[in-house]
This record gives C-alpha cells, sequence and structure tokens, in this order.
C-alpha cells in the first residue's frame, strides 16, 4: 500500500473541517474576549470609587456663618442619585491618602480648610491683608497606580463636578453683587462667575521607570507568560527523555527509548522540574527588569519570592491541564491564562468598568488577583491589605487546586488502564485473542 502524499493529505475534507473549527473558535474567542472587555469602558461604568474630601472650616458672611464645601459635597451626592457611574466616599484627607496609598479609590476631590473664606473675600468691601485675595481652589488628585484608565475616568468626574460647583458658587456671587448695587467691570464679572480654580495633582505618585502605573500589569503578565511556556518546555522535555517524544536537531532526529511509567509519575516528574524552572525564570525576569532595564521596585526579596511563586503555581496548573487533556489541554491553558485573563484582570480597563461577564470572571481568574498583589509591592508598599494578602491566598488555592485535579484525573486514567503507550506484556495480552480472527475469517 503506497504511502500518502502531501497533495493527498490535503485533499482530506476531515482535515480542513477539523482544523478550520478549530481556527474559527479559536480566533472568535480570542476576539470576543479581548475586545469584548475594553469595547465600552464609559458604558459599563459603575459605582467606580472616588474619594470627596470635605476640610472647609467655613466662614462669616453678609452676617452669617456658611460653609460652602458642605454646599459642593451635598451638589455632588445629588448629582450622583442619577448617576451610578462613580462612588463618591466622604472621607478625611488623612483616610483618602489611605485610600489612594493603597488603590481603593482612583482619586479625589479635595475642598480646602479655607475654601469659604476665600470666596467669601472676593465680595468682601474690605482688601485683602496683602492687597490680593487669594483665589479659591479646588484640587482634583489622581492615583495612576490603580490604573491609568480608572485614574483618568475619575479625573474628569471630579473635575466635571469641581466646575459646576464653581458655576453654581458663581451665580451665587453674582447675585449677592447685583444686590449690592455696585458696577462691577467686566472682567470683574467673569471672574466672579466662574470664580474656583480647579488644580490637579498626583494624589499617589509613582516612580518615573514605572510605565505610569502599568508596570505592575506587564511584570504580571510575563509572569503568567513564564508560567505557561516553561509548563510547554516541561512537558515536551519529559516526553522526550520518557520516550514518548523525539527531538529533531536540523536534520538529525534523536528519540530515546520508551520508560513505560504512570501518568502519576509523569506528572510527578514534571511538577518537580517546573518547579526547579520557576526559581531559574523568576530570577532571572527579576534581574531583567529591575537590574538591566531599572524598572522602579523595592522590597526586592518578596518582589523575587512572588515572582518564583507565580510562576510555579501557573506553569504546575498548566500541567495539569496538559495531563487531563492532553494536546488540547494546551489551548485551555491559553485560554485561562491569557484570552480570559487580560480582559478581566482590571489592570487597564478597572473593574468597574467591565461587562458583568468579565466583572464575573475577575473573581476567580489568576491574573487579576497577581496583578492586585504586584501593584501591592510594587507601588503600596507590600501593605497586605493592598491586595497582596489575597494574592497569596489566592495562589494558594490555585495550587491546591491544581495538584488535586491533575493527580486525580491521572490517577483515574491509570486506574482504568488508559496508558500513553501501552506495556508490552499488555499489548501481547491483548493482541493474542485477536490473532485467529484473520484464520477464521
Amino acid at each position: 500500500m503506497s504511502q500518502p502524499t502531501p497533495p493527498s493529505v490535503l485533499r482530506r475534507p476531515r482535515l480542513w473541517i477539523v482544523t478550520g473549527l478549530i481556527a474559527a473558535v479559536v480566533s472568535m474567542l480570542f476576539a470576543l474576549l479581548y475586545v469584548g472587555g475594553n469595547v465600552n469602558p464609559k458604558g459599563n461604568l459603575r459605582d467606580l470609587p472616588v474619594a470627596l474630601v470635605n476640610a472647609d472650616s467655613g466662614a462669616d458672611a453678609g452676617g452669617r456663618h456658611v460653609n460652602l464645601g458642605d454646599q459642593v459635597v451635598s451638589g455632588i451626592q445629588k448629582a450622583a442619585e442619577g448617576d451610578k457611574s462613580f462612588d463618591w466616599q466622604v472621607v478625611s484627607r488623612e483616610e483618602a491618602d489611605k485610600r489612594l496609598g493603597r488603590g481603593k479609590v482612583f482619586g479625589a476631590l479635595v475642598i480646602p480648610k479655607d475654601f469659604s473664606a476665600t470666596v467669601a473675600a472676593l465680595t468682601s468691601p474690605q482688601p485683602a491683608p496683602q492687597g490680593k485675595a487669594a483665589p479659591p481652589t479646588l484640587t482634583v488628585l489622581t492615583n495612576q497606580s490603580a490604573g491609568s484608565i480608572g485614574s483618568s475616568m475619575s479625573s474628569q468626574a471630579a473635575q466635571k463636578a469641581a466646575h459646576a460647583a464653581s458655576a453654581q458658587i458663581g451665580q451665587e456671587l453674582l447675585k449677592q453683587a447685583a444686590a449690592q448695587k455696585t458696577p462691577l467691570p467686566t472682567a470683574a464679572q467673569l471672574k466672579l462667575a466662574d470664580p474656583v480654580t480647579v488644580t490637579v495633582a498626583d494624589g499617589h505618585p509613582v516612580g518615573s521607570r514605572s510605565a505610569m502605573g502599568l508596570s505592575a500589569f506587564y511584570y504580571a503578565l510575563v509572569l503568567v507568560v513564564c508560567g505557561m511556556l516553561g509548563a510547554n518546555l516541561v512537558n515536551s522535555q519529559v516526553d522526550t527523555a520518557l520516550g514518548y517524544l523525539h527531538t529533531d536537531y536540523g536534520p538529525v532526529r534523536k528519540r530515546e527509548p520508551v520508560q513505560h511509567t504512570s501518568r502519576v509519575r509523569t506528572l510527578a516528574v514534571g511538577m518537580a522540574l517546573m518547579l526547579g524552572m520557576s526559581l531559574v525564570m523568576g530570577t532571572l525576569v527579576e534581574v531583567a527588569t529591575v537590574g538591566i532595564l531599572d524598572m522602579d521596585a523595592s522590597h526586592l526579596g518578596l518582589l523575587w519570592l512572588y515572582s518564583v511563586a507565580t510562576i510555579a503555581v501557573v506553569g504546575i496548573g498548566s500541567l495539569a491541564l496538559f495531563a487531563a487533556f492532553g494536546t488540547p489541554g494546551m489551548l485551555l491553558a491559553t485560554i485561562v491564562f491569557v484570552a480570559m485573563a487580560v480582559p478581566s484582570s482590571g489592570a487597564t480597563v478597572p473593574l468597574q468598568a467591565l461587562p458583568g461577564f468579565f466583572h464575573a470572571l475577575s473573581a476567580f481568574e489568576p491574573l487579576r488577583q497577581i496583578t492586585e498583589g504586584m501593584r501591592a509591592i510594587l507601588y503600596y508598599g507590600a501593605q497586605a491589605d493592598a491586595g497582596l494578602t489575597r494574592a497569596w491566598a489566592s495562589m494558594g488555592i490555585a495550587l491546591v487546586a491544581a495538584l488535586a485535579f491533575g493527580f486525580a484525573v491521572t490517577r483515574l486514567y491509570d486506574r482504568r488502564g488508559l496508558h500513553r503507550i501501552p506495556h508490552p506484556a499488555t499489548a501481547s495480552e491483548t493482541a493474542a485473542p485477536e490473532a485467529p480472527a484473520p484464520a477464521t475469517a
């Protein structure tokens, strides 16, 4: 019987159908996941946390004590009743700084202590002590360490609220000026119409070599990819060493003698090798990013431990999928650790701006937990409640789940005799009863 030639293989419908279906599913799935999570962040925005600080102590104006800071807060809260996009959290300045420093809020709007006094001075008949009244000011604080898009959304909302408050206060000042029946120059009227200066400042600065608050995401993604690639490498090298696969070196093909062993032992060998590779890969990732690229980072010992542990857990999880599902396990690992993980990580688009499906994925997808832990190490002084505790706990749960799943499935395969390559004795025993069949025919 002649061997099939490459042209004849291409004429097989099954080759085209199976390959086409897999390619169609993968391309459609990746497009839906990657673009679907990021296509409309403003439309999906719900309850983005923004701090609102009112430090205004009030002032006496027109024979009564007024606190314009309270008016600003009341106006923002009233406007927010019909718009659930933002969660305005009224806190003290000290608490706002804590939340900014832990990534719990994406920004803040700060009303200073002298806000009412500076506004009242604009229409006061008495000149300021220095001859020129200080302009009333509202400060918008950003927080790029929590995510650049979320910080930008927070900043835009805070600035919009500040300018709306300025316009409202301006109307009241113009009414007071009109009641005094004192003619005002046009320039003075324009100044009173929009009296508040809105300034923007960084509420929790990150280093200049922190990718504008995205270095934690990029570093976490590198760790995940290293874990997956390491698992692929380990899987192929173990299979080659056991004689299940051949190795090509250019035109030279090499194959080791087959060493029959159980699936459980094969998985255990692969996981042990993955642990060793994690030490190497985690170390080199930190050397490359911090040592060579000079990425801003502190807590280098903790960063190294976190890097090694992340690569090990992702690698072991991938090996468990490979052992359970075979070749499709590689595609499944890519979907779990990359396709579904990146858009649900909250690293670029905040979780509050994701569709419901991706928000649900973020509860267990590994990249979100890994990124939050990395932010805590790189930006928030390795504070436990800044996401580091959650990251370690999630990593531990994932490791236990991967070990339990991988060894349970491979043990089941072994008990049912589903060996990757049947033992010679088993093969001969199986073939013996079938030998007479051709003669009978």
